[in-house]
């Protein structure tokens, strides 16, 4: 190139060219052949490079490889040749001209910069689809830990970009940014809450990726499909998204389903409402007809074999029912769903089985159905759910029960 510059400088002298405008147009055929020369090296460099990787790529048994490619890693890379060679060769072209020299060369040291983030970036993109495609980093919020290192990497880039343009020495430059730190902090207020966060949240192991949470402030209730630093994707499942500040796992109250989705079972836990009025003390003869109930016969005998024993042994006057010892039909409605529930082939008998009244309110008394189904999925949970129901609905005539209901305009005709 120097043996280039100097024959076309001279070949212009004796075209009859002034000496100033020889070297502009000197300088200017210079930096278009160094141009030229660079697309060129560019792209041979590119296509071989790329095409080595994707052949090495096809025949390693590793995916991580194929995510390079996919993720430009080699692209990037093939840049340094044509960088250095303009950089090494820049002195040649502007030798007559220091300012412009000075000028492209820091341009050059800048883009240097900006390459290298681009090569650290698409590599730990690469890292990071990688470690999603092994089954023990799939739920952690890898997203949040490359974005830290990109933004700490990208910071220190700037500054060094900074510093070359402005001829300040990096050292310098870093001990001046001191006097602003206030200012960066209020600027980089919510990186560094989600930072923070995303820091508690991973090692306090509050929310993995796949995990379903119900978050009602922000109106999410689906499954976690991102963690970055900022937010927390969560795919609803009505198919939206909604998004969440990864600061207000930590800050507000949420609930995550994972203990459910790890446990033997879902819980079912839904009361039927009772019409007070209904309930009463059963007699012999409404015991006798519940005995052809076949999951309560054996309980029916036995109690009222108690009973009996007890109104005998205490002389009880059974005139009136109220005296002694009785069975009522809610109480043994109640036992009827306990021990349907616990023969019921859905229901999870290593879980608790519950059948419970609870505090009488202006729509009845409740009574509650707690258990837990064996099939955790939501469509089959509430199938087994809705069975269980349609069943005791349908079972409450017969023990004379009714389930409480708001008057409607038909309950008013004559």
């Amino acid at each position: 190139m120097s043996g280039l510059k100097h024959k076309l400088y001279d070949y212009l002298i004796l075209s009859g060219f002034t000496e100033n405008s020889a070297k502009y147009l000197n300088m200017l055929a210079l930096l278009i052949a160094l141009l030229i020369a660079v697309f060129i090296i560019d792209y041979v460099t590119r296509k071989i490079l790329v095409k080595t990787f994707a052949q090495f790529a096809s025949v390693s048994k590793s995916n991580f490889d194929d995510l390079l490619v996919a993720n430009k890693v080699p692209r990037n890379i093939a840049h340094i040749i044509p960088l250095l060679v303009a950089i090494r060769f820049v002195p040649e072209v502007f030798g007559d001209f220091p300012t412009f020299e000075d000028v492209f060369e820091r341009g050059l040291e800048v883009f240097a910069i900006i390459l290298i983030l681009w090569i650290v970036r698409s590599s730990l993109n690469a890292l990071k689809d990688y470690l999603k495609t092994l089954p023990r980093f799939k739920d952690k919020p890898i997203d949040s830990y490359i974005q830290v290192f990109m933004i700490f990497s990208w910071l220190g880039g700037i500054m060094s970009a900074i510093a070359i343009l402005t001829g300040i020495e990096f050292i310098k430059f870093v001990t001046g940014l001191g006097a602003i730190s206030a200012v960066i902090i209020l600027v980089f207020k919510d990186t560094i809450m989600g930072f923070v966060a995303s820091i508690q949240v991973s090692i306090n192991d509050m929310v993995r990726i796949g995990d379903w949470i119900t978050f009602e402030k922000y109106g999410a209730d689906g499954d976690v499909i991102e963690i970055n630093l900022a937010t927390v994707k969560v795919q609803n499942f009505d198919k939206t998204i909604t998004t969440i500040p990864t600061y207000a796992l930590i800050s507000d109250s949420f609930k995550n389903w994972r203990g459910m989705t790890n446990s033997e079972g879902r819980r079912i836990k839904r009361a039927l409402y009772i019409k007070q009025t209904g309930v009463k003390y059963l007699s012999d003869a409404d015991v006798e007809k519940l005995k052809g109930i076949h999951l309560i016969t054996s309980y029916l005998e036995g109690r009222q074999a108690d009973i009996k024993t007890y109104n005998n042994a205490n002389n009880v006057d059974k005139n009136l029912l109220l005296n002694g010892r009785n069975l009522s039909n809610l109480g043994v409605f109640r036992k009827y769903i306990d021990t349907y529930l616990k023969q019921h082939s859905a229901v999870n008998k290593d879980m608790m089985i519950m059948a419970r009244q609870l505090a009488p309110t202006t729509q009845g008394i409740p009574l509650e159905i707690y258990a837990f189904s064996s099939d955790k999925r939501w469509e089959n949970y509430e199938y087994i759910m809705s069975d269980i129901f349609d069943h005791l609905i349908a079972a409450l005539p017969y023990f004379d029960l009714e389930i409480f209901e708001l008057p409607s305009h038909g309950s008013f005709k004559a």
